[in-house]
């Protein structure tokens, strides 16, 4: 009988393990005959395919080269040119063999870092770091890893103990008091971060695919029902919220901030800042509030699919309590449409922050076109003069609501072009008869403006109804749907269907928006822009509209662009955050030179950094001479709800001090 059910056991293991392979088989032929149908321009299922997949899920799986052994990769290597035969003859076989390997490496990880804090920890034999440009080599043996742990736990250690004062003596005196602490922060940070390897069969799928897909485009995405709803609360301004500010204390505990005005949350006695979240049940699972499970407490608060949670709380004096939260649909201040009045001169610049192209797409209530339009009508109520767009950091969003914008400047007009596989060009016109604004625009962007925020500069820049500034854009010119795998709609894939061109037939795709007057930045060396992706669409163009001899400079933005591009050779503190900016360049691009495990030569080398970050940070917290206020409908409107006045002064702090902004006043004085 036991004979019997044994081989129960063993035979439905081995069906549900062939059900699970087959489930996986059957998402990747689906994911292959959908972008073969429908992506701009797909690429064979070959050699290139089963190299870029073997390389990329291994560095996804493994970032730093410190989880995989060299044997482990000789192991799998026998599926470098062969997985594309996998994937075509449909036997997934292969991925079984990879989470095999993966989780043999991840307890041994987890082994290597138990027997480390089981073991005397010396603090006094002198070891040497190195620090690489690219990826440190796999190691050969279980006994160099323990070495590499072990030196990256001693200098945290020193590390976390040289930023307790600035007073290398005073900490020189007490060391050996701070050390037991900081070894049990250490200790508990590596244990941490090993727990977060421990993933699901569904997880690691659900990586493989997102790897497959990439290797078409970059923005060709696979999604999960709830990575997809996460995705689309990105380019939504009014999202399902608890209505809770977390924060972490010092023990990597998730404690409330604040509660959101407005929501049922707030209006609870009970909740107060400083208490700890312990446990979170949605959907009839439970999570402890630990490390372990925080990647899927946050897709709990992120994603719209959990409506309800029982959360169970901890006040400081100890007292445990349990409350049911509702989520509720709140208006996202901080990915909506905003507007200001920068004076400076005596002269008064409307101010236009757009951070997404967001709609109603995923529980929206407003579209970023409408708010747009709101708030250049409040601002026209307080006779501008000008007008700023700020496209800093938009990533883009809908495609729809790009156009919508474009429609409120651009009268009947192409405002661009579009192609599908087929090479089937659409000219894009604007939707409106009647404009919404005629006065001098700058737009400002930089290497983090991308897709949608692209496609409205370029229409605002080939007309000429805008001058650029900032730094050269993000290069994405490609657009996306996001379509069902299956008829239950619980995969899905994000795929890329077309790319925009201007009307003049160029593209910014891969090469990105060159600004008319560049002001430098000094983060924009480590942007990492459409260029740097390895599946990135080619730049081409096609059969443009019109030429860019039809819409030319008129005689003031051309004697501006001339001035301020002049006034970029001369200007001091332009000069300066030049010199920030290859100065960070160098600290960050270049492999440290390697370091002597000891207090002094750790403390020594973080002091030189710190001092370093600190002439950064005094550039980017430096106050700018003008003025920020409110338009006069939003200072009456604020007098009412203190959650909009907070919001308000956090975002004129963060205006007068962006050096970006500063010179692009200056630049709209000398425009008006």
């Amino acid at each position: 009988m036991k004979k019997y059910f044994l081989f129960l056991m063993i035979f439905w293991a081995t069906i549900l393990h062939a059900q699970s392979e087959m489930d996986a088989c059957s998402t990747l032929t689906k994911m292959s005959q959908l972008i073969k149908k429908l992506h701009y321009k797909p690429k064979p299922i070959n050699d290139s395919l089963s190299v870029y997949l073997f390389t990329n899920f291994l560095d996804n799986l493994d970032p730093n080269n410190d989880l995989f052994l060299s044997s482990d990769i000789e192991l799998l290597k026998k599926y470098k040119y062969k997985i594309d035969d996998y994937i075509n003859s449909e036997n997934c076989d292969f991925l079984n063999t990879f989470f095999k390997t993966y989780n043999t490496a991840v307890d041994r990880r987890a082994k290597i870092i138990s027997e480390i804090k089981n073991e005397p920890f010396s603090l006094t034999n002198p070891e040497v770091i190195r620090f690489y440009s690219k990826k440190r080599p796999h190691l050969n043996t279980t006994i160099e890893l323990k070495k590499i742990f072990k030196k990256k736990m001693l200098m945290d250690l020193f590390f976390d103990i040289s930023t307790m004062s600035t007073k290398k003596d005073s900490l020189s005196s007490v060391f050996s008091t701070l050390v037991p602490d900081s070894k049990q922060k250490i200790f508990d940070q590596f244990t941490c971060e090993t727990s977060k390897f421990s993933i699901t069969k569904e997880e690691f799928y659900n990586r493989f695919f997102g790897i497959f897909s990439n290797y078409f485009d970059p923005h060709t995405q696979y999604f999960s029902k709830s990575a997809k709803s996460n995705f689309l609360t990105t380019v939504s301004s009014d999202n399902y919220t608890f209505g809770l500010f977390l924060a972490f204390n010092e023990n990597n505990q998730i404690l409330v901030s604040g509660t959101l005005p407005g929501t049922s949350t707030y209006f609870l006695e009970k909740i107060e800042p400083g208490d700890i979240i312990t446990k979170i049940k949605s959907s009839n699972e439970e999570y402890l509030a630990n490390c372990l499970n925080m990647e899927k407490i946050e897709n709990i608060f992120n994603s719209s699919e959990y409506k309800k949670a029982d959360f169970t709380f901890q006040k400081k004096s100890g007292e445990v309590y349990g409350l049911t939260l509702v989520k509720q649909i709140m208006k996202d201040y901080q990915n909506s449409a905003y507007s200001f009045i920068l004076e400076f001169d005596n002269k008064k610049t409307g101010y236009i922050n757009i951070p997404s192209f967001y709609s109603t797409i995923e529980d929206g209530k407003t579209n970023v076109s409408e708010d747009v339009a709101k708030e250049i009508h409040k601002l026209k109520q307080d006779n501008i003069s000008g007008l700023i767009i700020d496209l800093e950091n938009n990533g883009g969003g809908s495609m729809n609501e790009a156009i919508k914008l474009c429609s409120l400047f651009i009268k009947g007009a192409p405002i661009g072009q579009a192609q599908n596989k087929a090479h089937k060009r659409e000219i894009i016109s604007s939707q409106n008869e009647k404009v919404i604004y005629t006065g001098p625009i700058i737009i400002l962007q930089n290497g983090n403006s991308a897709s949608a925020s692209e496609f409205f500069t370029n229409a605002m820049q080939d007309y000429r109804l805008a001058l650029v500034a900032g730094t050269k854009s993000f290069g994405k010119a490609s657009f996306q749907e996001i379509i069902p795998l299956d008829d239950k709609e619980t995969q899905f894939l994000k795929l890329t269907v077309g790319k925009f061109y201007r009307i003049t037939g160029k593209s910014n795709q891969s090469i990105g928006i060159l600004p008319d007057i560049e002001i430098p930045n000094v983060f924009d060396g480590q942007i990492q822009r459409e260029q740097d992706a390895k599946t990135a669409l080619k730049n081409d163009k096609i059969e443009g509209v019109v030429t860019i001899e039809s819409f030319p400079f008129n005689e003031k933005q051309k004697q501006v662009v001339k001035t301020q591009t002049d006034k970029n050779k001369t200007d001091p503190e332009l000069q300066k955050i030049k010199v920030l900016r290859n100065k960070i360049n160098n600290l960050l691009n270049v492999p440290m030179e390697p370091l002597t495990l000891k207090f002094g030569p750790v403390y020594d080398r973080i002091f030189k950094l710190a001092k370093d970050w600190q002439e950064f940070e005094e550039q980017t917290k430096k106050d700018y001479n003008f003025l920020i206020y409110k338009t006069s409908y939003d200072t009456e409107k604020i007098k009412l709800d203190d959650y909009l006045k907070s919001i308000s002064e956090k975002q004129i702090k963060i205006l007068k001090q962006n050096y970006s902004i500063y010179r692009t006043i200056q630049i709209m004085t000398d425009l008006k």
